[in-house]
């Protein structure tokens, strides 16, 4: 609740999206006007989206509290305003709020919270204890594994992969995790034509895969 005397109008941007927006169903959100955050060579800044025009309005900065370098951050994955990002000059992973600036760097001397670009795939959610957490597959020469960070622990443990392990070799492409009801989904792909797809499914609470294959397309 607003307190006496401030409306919506008073309200900074970065306010509205990341604190409000986001905590509500996207039906309807749909009925009001979009933002997107973009991130440009130095600066990041939220833009409302005016779709008669097909145009951007004006555009409310925000500021990076980490060491920032041109086209230095990716956002990798996103949730409740939190998003989960890779500083691709060093690869690390780092949990950031815009809207309060703070963020945590997850990377550690054993070598977790390192993402590299079209090897690896990050998803982040929250379990049934409101914990917020990151689930990083990681692919390296002869290294493969699944690894779970507590941003409540503060710490990375690896955790079982059981399924087709070939899904974990570079061959295979993932996309990032998105979450919905209690599940990460992933889209898995192979990198040729006619290659295998497939959903993979990570039930955040009982920390177990599964897949789901895509439906049968029909020859032309």
């Amino acid at each position: 609740m607003l307190n006496e005397g401030i409306t919506m109008a008073d309200l900074p941007i970065h306010t509205i999206v990341f604190e409000i927006l986001t905590r509500v169903p996207a039906k309807d959100v749909g009925h009001y006007k979009s933002r997107l955050l973009l991130i440009d060579d130095l600066t990041c800044s939220i833009h409302p989206i005016i779709f008669q025009s097909n145009d951007y309005g004006p555009s409310s900065i925000v500021t990076f509290p980490f060491h920032y370098q041109n086209n230095d951050v990716s956002i990798l994955s996103h949730l409740n305003g939190l998003l989960c990002v890779c500083l691709n000059h060093t690869y690390e992973l780092l949990l950031w709020n815009p809207t309060t600036t703070a963020f945590k760097h997850l990377s550690t001397t054993d070598s977790h919270g390192f993402y590299i670009n079209n090897l690896d795939a990050v998803g982040l959610y929250v379990d049934a204890d409101d914990d917020y957490k990151v689930l990083h597959i990681k692919r390296r020469s002869g290294v493969l594994g699944v690894y779970v960070y507590s941003r409540e622990v503060d710490s990375w443990r690896n955790i079982p992969f059981i399924t087709r392990q070939e899904y974990l070799s570079p061959h295979f492409n993932w996309s990032a995790g998105t979450f919905c009801g209690g599940t990460l989904y992933f889209t898995v792909y192979e990198c040729w034509i006619g290659g295998t797809n497939v959903v993979i499914c990570f039930d955040v609470n009982s920390e177990q895969f599964k897949e789901i294959s895509f439906p049968p397309v029909p020859s032309t």
